[in-house]
């Protein structure tokens, strides 16, 4: 006589009611809005939040359970980002109000100085790694994905949007300035901005033997001084290694002219830990989905994409994302 297991019943009040306790605790309320365009570790968020590990596991656990947070390996460490609401799911619309709500949120100073402190040790470990080996920038980028690698790909892109020959182009951390000589001859003006004095060097170099008059070199931090805008602004291998990557695209955006566009090159999602200390890698890649959501938050619109394959197993996404023209400009023209 064989027995018969129990069979479990999903009901669906269970989900509804995992959400609802989710979120009915004021530190998973500011954890979901320190997370709104960032990712943070278990030990990170502790510090932030300046509460034990084993708490701050659990009540990352509850909302991980509740369909709010979704994780990510990067090496040896577990990340935590916000999940994306499906509104045509149970608890969906509930999961986006939510979101809105918080996202209403002032984080506490302290709170905001800590998460401040968090990207300062992220930025200061990848400034030092780039002081370090811009010697050997390029063999150590050869390791993973070289310009020639992507560079027909991204050339691709940017003349399909057939700039007028006037316009003007960004590019934000130009590396040994390999790109800069593409970008010279398709622009008017072209502006170069690097925090590294050492890679800035190593553009200047570059710049000088290929003789171009139209490119401008700047020491400056794109993300938080004062730069120009472009119709073009141009990333190629730069956002897994900036502290945050979602903030960055946000604080991009408002470098490109009504009307123009944002290309980035990078790696998609991997698990080449290697990646981090051979490379100065803070990000392991990232998701297609990633990239879309921090433009959509950055008010840009997603236009063609590129996927190639490396033979080395690594994967380049080229996306670009354009700044629309606001209908009441449209309506005057």
């Amino acid at each position: 006589m064989s027995l018969r297991l129990p069979q479990i019943r999903f009901d669906p009040s269970d989900q509804l009611a995992a959400l609802c306790k989710a979120g009915g605790e004021a530190l998973r309320l500011n954890v979901l809005r320190a997370l709104a365009s960032d990712s943070f570790g278990v030990l990170e968020l502790a510090q932030i939040f300046a509460t034990g590990q084993s708490g701050m596991s659990h009540h990352l656990k509850v909302l991980t359970q509740a369909g709010l947070l979704a994780t990510r390996r990067e090496g040896n460490a577990i990340f935590y980002r916000r999940n994306l609401p499906q509104g045509d799911s149970l608890g969906g619309k509930l999961h986006a109000a939510l979101l809105e709500e918080v996202d209403q949120l002032e984080l506490a100073e302290d709170v905001q100085a800590r998460i401040a402190a968090v990207h300062a040790q992220r930025s200061a470990a990848s400034e030092d790694f780039f002081a370090r080996m811009a010697g050997s920038f390029q063999a150590r980028q050869d390791l993973i994905a070289g310009l020639p690698q992507y560079r027909d790909s991204v050339l691709a892109l940017l003349d399909a949007l057939n700039f007028p020959a006037q316009a003007s182009a960004l590019e934000v951390g130009p590396g040994d300035g390999s790109f800069l000589p593409e970008l010279a001859c398709r622009f008017s003006q072209v502006v170069a901005l690097d925090n590294s004095p050492a890679m800035l060097e190593l553009a200047r170099t570059r710049c000088e033997q290929a003789g171009l008059s139209n490119v401008e070199l700047k020491l400056a931090d794109a993300l938080h001084d004062d730069c120009p805008a472009a119709d073009c602004v141009v990333l190629n291998m730069v956002l897994h290694h900036l502290a945050a990557p979602g903030e960055a695209v946000k604080q991009l955006a408002r470098l490109v002219k009504v009307g123009g566009s944002l290309l980035i090159t990078e790696l998609c999602s991997h698990n080449q830990s290697w990646a981090r200390e051979a490379c100065g890698d803070l990000w392991l890649g990232f998701e297609q989905d990633d990239l879309a959501r921090w433009a959509d938050a950055a008010g840009l619109t997603p236009g063609e994409s590129l996927y190639i394959g490396l033979k080395n197993g690594f994967q380049i996404q080229a996306r670009h994302f354009s700044r629309p023209i606001p209908d009441d400009r449209l309506t005057h023209r």
